[in-house]
């Protein structure tokens, strides 16, 4: 999975918006070229841990591993005779090496072994960009969650307006979806990012009696999982880190989705509070919520990105021609993709604006309506449901007809007043009453989101304290 082949100027006029944040540089050619030499000076460590070959051998190997010393271009080039880079990279680690170590570069290894273990360090580090950034984000949700519990807002079905909910119970659901992506990417930044070493056709031949051992040391000097067995065409791994990748993708995007819809001019109950931001080319007046838009577009490549993977699993016997190097490109552009929505993410709910008294009069203009509900629940007990429902309808039916209110109409039937006295109906029709239960659903989703961070930041501690 080598480096993307984008040109300077692509990745100069398009990836500040598109491979926004931290993962920019931790997948770029420099980073992927220090990845295959990690795996190099690893494999070479592994050896001498083994007893293969001699530790002085090894030290000199790692020692020439620094990415300083090659031109990652230049490899790029070169690849095209022999169809991945691994090839040229060894033919100059041999060079820079020298005698008598230089015969045991790469030794016992493929190019396969190099670039999937390249692949998993790259992985590593984006994803941790990636979790910073979305585990942020869901801080910031769950600070509004707080700060807005009580808040009345319209719910909004299929775009309409349907019952009240509460801003935090919104802002809640946004932290759980985050909270939910940002677990299972930890989960699999843990066990399921695994080492490569098979050699040519899985069987580590070249290595002798030693080779299980020395695959296991590869691993351990890496820091990745020690698979049991090669995993050159079963791509479980890749496939699982890339439908997690699509699924915080999607997270990001739903959430990014409601801030711009919410934002809209006639909505207005919502805006990104980055002064200098959000400007047109050619009105003035406006202010765009550029970081949520950002989002929503670095976000929508992903799932054909997971798609293109998925397909690429298909590896035909014990090495594939040609599903092995469709991954190279799209692992690369699935995680600046996503790191990309989960930094613009962390930037729109980090800085949003709430504008309660909108979200009041939004609740306002249907004069009542997203109540009725309520109202019908009120009255089943004395009129049956469906007579209830009839009677409600047909006076939300008329409010509108006549531009009215829906305490209005209720008001004017007898049958109404008679189990609900106009003051009752006032009450039933507020929708600070009318929120059900989503002040305990905020309770419950920030008790969870609290554990969890809890959770994370004793683990983190004892990490630390072990280290």
């Amino acid at each position: 999975m080598p480096p993307s082949s984008s040109t300077p100027d692509a990745d100069a006029l398009f990836d500040p918006v598109l491979a926004h944040g931290g993962v920019r540089a931790v997948t770029g050619d420099r980073a992927w070229l220090q990845a295959m030499l990690d795996a190099e000076a690893a494999l070479a460590g592994a050896a001498a841990d083994c007893g293969v070959i001699e530790r002085g051998d090894a030290d000199a190997i790692a020692a020439a591993c620094d990415v300083a010393g090659f031109d990652a271009a230049a490899i790029g080039r070169d690849a095209t005779a022999t169809g991945n880079p691994v090839v040229p990279l060894v033919r100059e680690l041999t060079a820079a090496v020298g005698a008598p170590a230089d015969a045991h570069v790469h030794r016992g290894a493929t190019s396969q072994d190099v670039l999937d273990s390249a692949a998993m360090l790259v992985a590593r580090a984006a994803v941790d960009v990636i979790v910073d950034d979305l585990a942020a984000a869901a801080t910031a949700a769950a600070d509004l969650a707080r700060a807005h519990r009580d808040v009345p807002m319209a719910g909004r079905t299929l775009l309409q307006q349907a019952v009240p909910t509460t801003f935090g119970c919104r802002a809640a659901g946004w932290m759980t979806g985050l909270d939910t992506a940002v677990t299972r990417l930890r989960t699999i930044r843990a066990t399921g990012l695994p080492a490569q070493l098979g050699g040519a056709a899985g069987t580590l031949a070249a290595l002798g009696d030693a080779g299980p051992d020395v695959a296991t040391a590869f691993a351990r000097r890496l820091d990745l999982v020690a698979p049991v067995v090669p995993w050159h065409t079963i791509r479980t791994p890749v496939a699982e880190l890339s439908g997690a990748l699509g699924t915080a993708a999607g997270v990001c995007a739903k959430v990014a989705r409601d801030i711009t819809l919410l934002a809209q001019t006639e909505i207005g109950e919502v805006s990104e509070g980055v002064p200098g931001r959000g400007g047109s080319s050619t009105m003035p007046h406006k202010h765009n919520p550029v970081a949520a838009v950002a989002a929503v577009a670095a976000a929508a490549a992903a799932p054909g990105l997971v798609a293109t993977l998925l397909s690429a699993m298909v590896h035909e016997h014990e090495r594939a021609a040609g599903a092995w190097h469709a991954e190279w490109r799209p692992w690369t552009q699935l995680l600046r993709t996503t790191g990309s929505a989960a930094a613009w993410l962390r930037d729109s709910v980090g800085n949003l604006e709430v504008h309660t008294e909108r979200m009041r009069a939004n609740l306002d203009l249907t004069g009542g309506l997203p109540q009725a509900e309520r109202v019908t629940a009120a009255l089943t007990d004395a009129l049956g449901r469906l007579t209830a429902h009839d009677l409600v309808g047909a006076a939300a039916d008329r409010a509108l007809a006549e531009g009215t209110d829906l305490h209005t109409q209720l008001a004017a039937e007898r049958d109404v007043t008679d189990v609900c006295p106009p003051d009752e109906l006032v009450r039933l029709l507020d929708p600070v009453g009318a929120t059900g239960n989503a002040a305990a659903l905020v309770d419950r989703a920030l008790a969870h989101h609290d554990r969890r961070v809890a959770a994370t930041s004793s683990s983190s501690a004892a990490v630390g304290h072990t280290s």
